[in-house]
């Protein structure tokens, strides 16, 4: 039988608070994007295209911290939506590069004050050392 108290210290995993963290976050932005049509991720994959033009998925997963598959799936839905196009590379048949269409731009732009209200709402939140701790751990190399 396992001794519970052996567990004890995972009440304050960092994991598990990490994760719960993340999904508030996600909630105050989807809230703001909403009335736009678009949740978080759609808008993070939009405003990533738009910053670097067409981008070959696989650079695209990697900017985003996203494996290959979870970005697959939200570039069907964007696709379908009218938001973005994918193409193969002229010099590469074999990579398939992602834009943003006009009708995604124009989504995008609508939503952008939306963004930044989210943004500061949750800046606000945390306060200047817990938003300069996020982004440090963000660019962290965790091993």
């Amino acid at each position: 039988m396992t001794d519970a108290a052996a567990f004890a210290d995972c009440r304050n995993c960092l994991c598990q608070a990490s994760r719960s963290a993340a999904r508030g976050v996600t909630a105050v932005f989807d809230r703001h994007l909403r009335p736009h049509g678009l949740r978080i991720t759609q808008f993070t994959i939009l405003a990533n295209l738009i910053i670097r033009g067409a981008t070959p998925v696989t650079t695209l997963a990697e900017a985003l911290g996203a494996d290959r598959t979870t970005l697959t799936r939200n570039l069907a839905l964007l696709v379908h939506n009218g938001w973005i196009q994918t193409h193969a590379d002229e010099n590469d048949a074999r990579t398939h590069l992602v834009s943003a269409t006009p009708n995604g731009r124009a989504v995008a732009q609508d939503a952008l004050p939306a963004w930044r209200k989210a943004q500061a709402a949750v800046a606000a939140a945390l306060g200047g050392a817990d938003v300069a701790a996020l982004r440090r751990l963000a660019n962290a190399t965790l091993t």
